[in-house]
């Protein structure tokens, strides 16, 4: 082969490689094989929206990173599985793995990138889901504890506020999560009805207080046990806050929001 024939060869091959690299560069969400040739995050085509923190990809299922969602017959579980389906449904998105690539039930678990917008922390900012970290805090934890607190000033669905009288008179006292304690008061004049309210940890895990009224200037002490008297206990759980890292969040029987707090 003579010289000029290498040259043009080598011509070729530098071209098609010029366009190879620009359109990753350009088209990040391209066909798996050929980004897995480039990189290690995979990509795949979104053809089912289960609910609103989980996909079905290649037949396999996605589970959102960083959040928690409603579940059935909770509220804001249908909006969330629609916000979710406007983002992604029969879209190619790119998937970015957090600690563990698989939860115990073998769903896959990332971060859901579209045109380079994160998903899942998108959901978060429309208030309908609260940022969820089992494993521990990762790279995206500020982003997504930041977007929940704006989410709560601005009142946005899952996060607006309650309008219950009672919701400017209760205070967390104490948060024992070592020992699983809680410790509510209520600092106004009268007594709160509390029937129907809710403590829940960053996942699925819930207390509802019975039918219950906390007296004006008294406290309340929820944690691990059986019931007595103004202490008022967890049935069934091993335990409800993580030691990586959680956040306790009471909403009224409405659903909406009275306090959180997080460490």
């Amino acid at each position: 082969m003579s010289s000029k024939q290498n040259q043009i060869q080598l011509l070729i091959y530098l071209v098609v490689l010029f366009f190879i690299v620009n359109f990753i560069f350009f088209y990040p969400e391209l066909d798996k094989s050929t980004k897995n040739f480039f990189s290690e995050q995979d990509v795949g085509f979104v053809e089912r929206v289960i609910d609103g923190d989980t996909i079905e990809i290649n037949g396999t299922s996605v589970r959102l990173l960083g959040i928690n969602c409603p579940e059935k017959r909770e509220k804001f579980y249908s909006e969330a599985k629609s916000f979710l389906e406007d983002l992604v449904l029969n879209k190619t998105v790119r998937l970015e793995y957090g600690k563990n690539k698989y939860d115990r039930y073998q769903r896959i678990l990332a971060y859901v990138f579209v045109s380079g917008k994160n998903v899942n922390l998108e959901i978060v900012k429309n208030g309908f889901a609260n940022f969820y970290f089992p494993s521990g805090k990762d790279v995206y934890y500020n982003d997504f504890y930041d977007a929940w607190e704006r989410c709560v000033k601005d009142g946005k669905n899952f996060c607006a506020g309650s309008e219950d009288k009672c919701a400017n008179c209760i205070e967390l006292k104490k948060f024992d999560y070592k020992n699983q304690e809680v410790i509510f008061s209520n600092k106004c004049d009268f007594e709160c009805d509390l029937t129907g309210w809710e403590i829940k940890d960053e996942g699925r895990k819930k207390f509802i207080f019975p039918d219950f009224v906390l007296k004006d200037e008294v406290e309340i002490n929820v944690g691990e046990g059986e019931n007595n008297g103004d202490v008022l206990f967890w049935k069934g759980e091993d335990y409800v806050w993580t030691n990586t890292g959680d956040t306790i969040f009471l909403r009224d029987e409405t659903g909406k929001l009275v306090l959180w707090w997080s460490y």
